[in-house]
């Protein structure tokens, strides 16, 4: 029984041995027919273009061919700049050919792109500067665009459009009627949903496709580009989650219009190690910078500046001005945020730097000097729809050996930004409310319709002369605050409504929101003395359309 035994044991073991060798047979037939078919496609494209197919670009160009590949062009970017290590090569994938009816290789195997891509993209792939390498890169790149504003809908407009792969799209509000004018990708219909859906239904609209031969439609398409894939993110950015949202792409656009949200984004970038472009717009100016980029440790002066970098502090929080506050020219944003898009698209299309010539193509040794990168310049485009020139670009500082957030000795960490230490409301500071006048000192906009139009007492409008010419009140004064309290009243004396104030008229001051009126009220006060009969008028036009005339203007 003994020798049985052993002999079924023997005949086990070999069974097994030739199951595990036919398993490995099989895997490295696969293999090379992976090879194989990796080797020839190679050949067809070096033998398509003129001159050769750049030696370069072939691992990425046979990397687009495999759509479960995942490349991370900032990763490779940061390998460069010694920020990480190299990635452990991972087991080769297992590829069948694709074969058409006939048995041979179909177009797909031999060419990267489909062919409805290459109609699509041909106008801006024929240009040197984007190329098939290019769009390649486009193709397996990862954006992500905070804020859907008027920065976010153009930029996020024209990258789907290049053919970005990935576009990730993150904004916690919701659509209003005052954002029309400038936000492309909202519409009357979408008012009171969340921007990220409006911009996502913009982007991925659905159309029945009209052909010119019929018409009948047929299927429905995409109306702007059918290759891009959206992420939708319905919230604001939080320190938290922004390095572990951050490291899923490969850039980010900071399209947001608050200090607060700005810094975070910045430092999130310098953790996660992505290039920022950053753009801002107010008026009829606007700001772009690219920053992080490329992205480098901590502590190495030859990447780009951070946020912090240019500005460590913070301007007071009372001086900010939202697009609400001193308007914004809807061109004006989009200009902005399509250079977002260009500024993307260049850092995203970059061509590798060229090998230095090799005497000896055999000469493998270590003591030869890798080439150097050229140095990146930082500067900031500033535009003004009114100036002549419209563009200048000032030259920034590099990285700041003491900043916060990409020095040696940076203060700003991720386990800083999870766990709340680094709060950025404090650090950008909140505005200061305004005491509230006495209630002898103020009068309702109901209270104020009441009163006679006998000319028994004087209205000053303080708002600027711009929108006093939109809307006023009959008989009201323009005076507009300036912000220099003995400035206006000596202003307001020399145009008579401050002067001989013994005549017992009241003077009663509005403005927009009832914030300036309260200014001018203690101003009056303060230089003409309490013998002065003033009152402001609470909550300024915005009552008086609520409580008296439903009519006025709302801007």
């Amino acid at each position: 029984m003994d020798m049985f035994t052993t002999t079924d044991t023997h005949l086990t073991f070999l069974r097994t041995q030739i199951a595990s060798t036919e398993s490995q047979l099989r895997t490295l037939k696969a293999q090379l027919a992976q090879a194989e078919l990796s080797a020839q496609t190679a050949r067809q494209l070096h033998e398509a273009y003129q001159g050769g197919f750049p030696a370069e670009w072939i691992e990425e160009t046979l990397g687009a061919l495999d759509d479960s590949s995942e490349r991370d062009i900032a990763r490779k970017l940061r390998q460069d700049g010694g920020f990480e290590g190299a990635p452990t090569p991972a087991p080769a994938a297992v590829a069948v050919p694709v074969l058409d009816a006939g048995g041979a290789k179909a177009r797909a195997g031999r060419w990267p792109l489909a062919d409805e891509e290459y109609k699509r993209y041909g106008r801006q792939m024929i240009m040197p500067e984007i190329g098939l390498h290019g769009q390649l890169r486009l193709k397996n790149a990862k954006v992500l665009v905070v804020g859907l504003g008027g920065l976010g809908c153009p930029a996020a407009a024209y990258l789907a459009g290049a053919g970005v792969g990935t576009l990730g799209l993150m904004d916690g509000d919701t659509v209003e009627v005052s954002n029309l004018h400038r936000q492309i990708a909202h519409k009357v219909r979408t008012v009171g949903g969340m921007k990220v859906d409006s911009a996502v239904e913009f982007l991925q609209a659905y159309v029945k496709l009209q052909t010119f031969a019929s018409s009948s439609p047929s299927d429905l398409v995409c109306s702007l580009n059918p290759n891009v894939k959206y992420a939708p993110y319905r919230s604001h950015l939080s320190p938290d989650k922004a390095v572990a949202i951050f490291e899923r792409y490969d850039l980010v656009l900071d399209c947001t219009d608050h200090p607060t949200s700005r810094y975070l984004i910045s430092d999130a970038c310098v953790l996660a190690g992505k290039p920022l472009v950053s753009a801002s717009a107010l008026k009829t100016e606007g700001q772009l910078l690219v920053l992080n980029n490329p992205p480098r440790a901590p502590g190495d002066a030859s990447s780009g500046p951070c946020y912090r970098c240019i500005f460590p502090k913070p301007p007071p929080a009372d001086a900010i001005q939202s697009c609400g506050e001193g308007g914004i020219l809807g061109p004006v944003v989009g200009v902005m945020g399509v250079l977002q898009a260009l500024e993307a698209i260049r850092l995203l299309t970059a061509k590798p730097p060229a090998p230095p010539p090799m005497t000896d193509w055999m000469d493998l040794s270590m003591d030869s000097t890798p080439p150097v990168t050229p140095e990146v310049k930082p500067t900031m485009l500033m535009f003004s729809a009114y100036n002549t020139p419209q563009f200048r670009s000032v030259r920034l500082r590099s990285r700041r050996t003491d900043c916060a957030a990409c020095s040696y000795q940076a203060t700003v960490t991720q386990h800083s930004l999870t766990t709340g230490s680094t709060d950025y409301i404090a650090f950008c500071g909140s505005t200061t409310p305004l005491d509230p006048l006495p209630p002898e000192s103020r009068i309702s906009a109901r209270d104020f319709a009441r009163l006679p139009t006998d000319g028994s007492n004087i209205l000053i409008d303080v708002r600027d002369e711009t929108q006093y010419s939109i809307c006023a009140l009959r008989g009201s004064t323009n005076i507009p605050w300036n912000g220099n309290a003995e400035a206006w009243v000596q202003d307001a004396v020399k145009r008579g409504v401050m002067s001989g104030y013994e005549d017992g008229r009241e003077r009663f001051v509005v403005c927009r929101l009832g914030n300036d009126s309260q200014l001018v009220v203690r101003a009056v006060r303060e230089w003409l003395g309490s013998a002065v009969r003033v009152r402001e008028i609470e909550g300024g036009f915005r009552a008086w359309r609520e409580g008296v005339d439903r009519s006025w203007p709302k801007y």
